[in-house]
């Protein structure tokens, strides 16, 4: 079977653009959870705990987006998966602000739209993580 010469396996990401990848996930699950648990308890408290939860998931989110940007400019670096991932990773992070200001509302104002778009942002950064960690990448091996 021939080899697609455009697609090889690329050196895995840098240990720390990984860790702020990753670090997304449990933030933004939390505060899915979070929001879960308040639509069933009415708990005041599980909105607060979402409400600090997802700027955090935003830090991460916000410093892996601005580093995958970087690593759209570097030579042979540049493809249809890493452009899709930062498309993923632009995509968590606005409406993870717009979860943000959701949940600014007060206390059952924000319901049901900040367990939805929690629910979304939380699919999309699984998604953006995984792909972020796939081996699918334009370039050569280093």
């Amino acid at each position: 079977m021939a080899e697609n010469p455009d697609w090889k396996a690329l050196a895995p990401l840098h240990p720390l653009h990984a860790v702020l990848l990753a670090g997304t996930v449990p933030l933004f699950l939390g505060a899915l959870f979070s929001d879960i648990a308040y639509y069933q308890s009415y708990q005041v408290q599980w909105k607060n705990f979402a409400f600090w939860l997802i700027p955090g998931g935003l830090v991460f989110g916000g410093i892996a987006l601005l580093w995958a940007l970087i690593e759209l400019f570097r030579p042979g670096r540049r493809g249809p998966m890493s452009i899709l991932y930062f498309l993923l990773l632009l995509l968590v992070c606005v409406l993870g602000f717009i979860d943000a200001l959701v949940h600014a509302k007060d206390a059952w104002a924000s319901m049901p739209a900040a367990l939805i778009l929690s629910a979304i942002v939380a699919m999309l950064a699984i998604a953006a993580t995984g792909l972020g960690f796939s081996s699918l990448r334009v370039g050569g091996a280093k």
